[in-house]
């Protein structure tokens, strides 16, 4: 089969296509024949190398967490999925290996009709990640939440089940996104300078949980939340010298909700909570490109200049 990897650390250009066999499905696990995969933000810092301390790895790393396609191998002691059933999951966080002709899933949820193979191909990385930091952060009804970052993969997904929570949502972007984050329900305004004054504005009586998507600019999400408690951020490097916790849900971030999801796959956890709005029409996966699995470095680049509105995705 065809997969996805890279064998040293450095730009787009180090990711390419190699041949392999593909993988057999374990105990509790389910191979897909894979129709379309994510492009997962954080790959750009692991294949950059910024993360080596923390997600340590051997050479060849095979990148993709999230999948859809159609169950061709059940494990043993697996049940409700059966050959030829249309699935989104993830893979495990250690092995990954998505992007590929064949992937094996962990935790895994029936694909919404509604969605394209794109859409559940780049669903499940989100939805675990958005989950993730919303759990963290106790968001619910009534509660205001600002998503720094909210027209990303990530970002798109967490505007949606937050306001799904209840929640007052004010999200920031680049002007040109303001109308599409306005019809996944948030409230947008732009970042940078003055965001602190901006958001006091937006909402006079205080913002009680702050997801950073984006980074860099963790004093002043600080400053909004009135403390580094209801911060929470999955692309600020520099977390701890700010007292902020940095989510990014391997097993070395031993309060991720991710640990049990992937070693549990019939817990399903946020999957089939997204399962379920999809089917409402609560949730969708803004696609911000599709790319031929050949085309990965390519993929690679695009995320990695951060200008992309919606999810990046591989399809097979």
């Amino acid at each position: 089969m065809r997969a996805v990897q890279f064998t040293e650390y450095g730009p787009p250009n180090v990711v390419h296509v190699a041949e392999m066999e593909a993988p057999n499905a374990g105990r509790n696990e389910v191979r897909i024949a894979v129709r379309a995969s994510g492009v997962s933000p954080g790959e750009m810092r692991i294949r950059s190398g910024a993360l080596r301390d923390v997600v340590p790895m051997t050479f060849p790393y095979r990148t993709g967490f999230d999948a859809a396609g159609v169950a061709d191998q059940v494990g043993d002691d697996v049940t409700g999925v059966a050959m030829g059933d249309e699935v989104f999951g993830m893979t495990s966080p250690v092995a990954r290996g998505a992007n590929a002709d064949f992937a094996v899933l962990t935790a895994w949820a029936p694909k919404p009709a509604g969605w394209s193979w794109e859409e559940a191909g780049g669903a499940a990385g989100g939805v675990e990640t958005a989950t993730r930091v919303l759990d963290r952060l106790s968001v619910g009804v009534g509660h205001t939440v600002l998503v720094q970052g909210a027209a990303g993969g990530v970002g798109t997904i967490a505007v949606q089940l937050a306001v799904a929570r209840g929640a007052t949502v004010i999200g920031t972007a680049s002007q040109h996104n303001h109308d599409f984050l306005r019809s996944l329900g948030a409230e947008p305004t732009t970042y940078g300078t003055g965001l602190v004054e901006r958001i006091r504005a937006m909402a006079p009586a205080g913002v009680d949980a702050v997801f950073d998507c984006a980074g860099g600019s963790l004093p002043d999400l600080v400053a909004i939340a009135g403390g580094t408690a209801r911060v929470v951020t999955i692309a600020d490097l520099n977390a701890a010298a700010h007292g902020v916790h940095l989510s990014h849900g391997t097993p070395a971030d031993e309060t991720s909700a991710a640990v049990g999801i992937l070693a549990d796959p019939l817990a399903l956890h946020g999957l089939t909570n997204a399962v379920r709005l999809a089917g409402e029409g609560r949730l969708r996966v803004p696609i911000a490109a599709a790319f031929p699995l050949t085309e990965a470095a390519a993929a690679h680049e695009l995320s990695e200049s951060r200008h992309a509105r919606g999810k990046i995705v591989l399809v097979h």
